[in-house]
């Protein structure tokens, strides 16, 4: 039966039903995947029944040949057992050389923090790379991910493979007459133009560097918007990749195989696959494209076609005309699709009550290439209760992103209420990306605080102090305007308990207080309501403090008036 199941399939001529019945005795030994979609034929890349719905070179590998080997029936993980396996555990197969499955797992990482929306699994990379190059040919790689020889496909002249001209003038793939694939993940000169990426960071968009190359396909994958985690975008991704039913399935079972498990293997000991795709030639040898064979007339004693069914008259109803595919729609292209929204520099966002904010909200969009993209709409919006606005007086302003991607807020004018609030960047349409920043307002502030005169401050018992007591607020030696302050009446500074009895100030109702919630004008200055002694003579103290934890203490006396001797007669 394994040998049944593994047998060489053969891109355009081994039929799907095989291919399906292949696919249905894996999943009987095999978690399943996210299912293939009802007649799923990649929807914006793929045309139903065919192996190809458009121009072979439309796809990322220019439809060149590939391995066709299947997974073995019995998994890395039985279910119900853990996916981590040790690294000397499980089936050969299940084996994935050491920087391979490095540059998978990075490709992940990083593609998840450009476009999260994407979800893409590195079990996918994995499996596209086994079908493509045996995963980089067991590893073949040096230190920096590198193959030592480039892994090139066969010159995609026609001869049942895309016809695709030179592009590159043989800079990728020595070929200076037809493009052929290139590299662990196999991409034409003409799209690796458009995707290259430099993953590991040496300055070079090298093909042949497993980093590089599946970074470059994970962006690919993920093009147009799509949700990887959704089975008909996870099937239009592969089938750009490739454009053949039979390539999807092939890459669905190995991706649903590494999924309940993989383990690493050293560099260059990976499991190599045997049999690779062999198209049927698209052309004669004379270059004209080869007709179709009509279907041959029924010889006399022969089947002849079976009538359809018979309307109520008894005559034969015409065959019902199939209904038409609506054309796909056109994916957009990955230098117009927005892939994400980042923080541009932004700081920490905190400002005082009634000033500006130091730092503005800076976001950077980039494309699905990763590239800055520009000219792109970005809307900004505070959210919260502070009453702080943009310049303008506005919650909502809409700032079109710069060349370099950049798109920058107007300063934020903090309101009077202190608090939190936060600003969100919007951008995009379709699949709209958001990006938000956290903010606060403090309260107005003194580091210092004094009083404009130095007058002693006494009062008979039960009389009201003459004196007016005006103070001074400060921060950084410039008057603080709006700053909260505390006032206390007490009987000792050093235990500033409220008093209950000596110095007090009125409310409306003429009874005391000891306590009163103050605010500086807008000089800094703060008046202070009249003090009145009770019946208690002794000194007391007045405490004032202000948001930002400046301190004034101020003595206040209570004494009566000394009896003097009436004149001698």
């Amino acid at each position: 039966m394994a040998a049944h199941i593994r047998r060489r399939l053969r891109k355009g001529a081994t039929t799907t039903a095989v291919a399906a019945a292949a696919v249905a005795a894996l999943a009987a030994s095999q978690a399943p995947a996210a299912p293939l979609t009802e007649g799923s034929t990649g929807g914006d890349q793929q045309a139903a029944g065919g192996e190809s719905g458009g121009p072979e070179d439309d796809a990322a590998t220019g439809n060149s040949p590939y391995y066709t080997d299947l997974p073995p029936l019995v998994t890395p993980d039985r279910p119900g057992s853990s996916s981590n396996l040790p690294a000397a555990t499980g089936s050969a197969e299940a084996g994935i050389p050491a920087s391979v499955l490095a540059a998978y797992k990075q490709a992940e990482r990083t593609v998840a923090g450009t476009d999260p929306a994407c979800r893409l699994p590195w079990q996918l990379l994995a499996a596209i790379g086994k079908v493509e190059s045996g995963q980089a040919r067991g590893g073949k790689v040096d230190a920096n991910g590198t193959t030592p020889s480039p892994i090139l496909g066969p010159a995609l002249n026609g001869q049942g493979f895309a016809l695709i001209k030179d592009t590159d003038g043989g800079a990728y793939d020595g070929d200076a007459v037809h493009d052929r694939a290139v590299g662990p993940m196999q991409f034409i000169p003409s799209t690796w133009a458009t995707w290259g990426q430099d993953a590991n960071g040496d300055g070079r968009k090298d093909p042949n560097n497993i980093y590089d190359a599946a970074l470059a396909a994970g962006r690919y994958l993920c093009a147009g918007g799509r949700d990887l985690a959704v089975a008909a975008d996870l099937d239009r991704a592969v089938l750009s990749y490739n454009q053949s039913t039979e390539y999807l399935r092939t890459v669905r079972s190995w991706f649903a195989y590494y999924q309940r498990g993989t383990h690493e293997v050293p560099d260059g000991s990976g499991v190599l696959p045997t049999s690779p795709s062999t198209p049927t030639p698209s052309t004669t040898p004379g270059g004209t494209t080869s007709p179709t064979p009509s279907p041959s007339p029924s010889k006399p004693g022969g089947t002849k076609p079976s009538p359809g069914p018979s309307k109520p008259g008894g005559g034969t109803s015409p065959t019902p005309k199939p209904t038409p595919t609506p054309p796909p729609k056109p994916t957009p292209p990955p230098a117009d699709t927005l892939g994400s929204l980042e923080n541009a520099g932004t700081g920490p966002l905190t400002a005082t009550a009634g000033g500006t904010f130091d730092e503005r909200v800076s976001v950077r969009a980039r494309n699905a290439l990763g590239a800055p993209m520009a000219q792109l709409p970005v809307t900004f919006t505070v959210t919260g209760s502070t009453g702080t606005l943009f310049e303008g007086g506005r919650k909502t302003v809409t700032v079109i992103s710069k060349a370099d991607g950049t798109a920058n807020a107007p300063a934020l004018k903090a309101g009077e209420k202190s608090g939190d609030f936060t600003v969100t960047a919007t951008a995009g349409t379709t699949r709209p990306r958001t990006l938000t920043y956290a903010a606060s307002v403090t309260a107005r502030q003194a580091d210092a605080i004094v009083r404009t005169d130095s007058k002693a401050l006494v009062a008979a018992p039960g009389e009201k102090f003459a004196d007016a007591v005006t103070l001074k607020a400060t921060y950084k030696g410039a008057a603080a305007a709006g700053v909260a302050v505390t006032a206390t009446l007490v009987a000792d500074a050093d235990k500033p308990a409220e008093n209950d009895k000596g110095p007090h100030f009125k409310d409306a109702d003429g009874k005391p207080l000891r306590t009163l919630a103050l605010t500086t004008d807008a000089e800094g200055l703060l008046r202070l309501p009249d003090l009145f002694a009770d019946e208690n003579p002794g000194t007391y103290q007045l405490v004032l403090t202000t948001e930002g934890g400046a301190t004034v203490i101020i003595e206040l006396t209570v004494e009566a008036a000394e009896e003097t001797a009436p004149p001698e007669a």
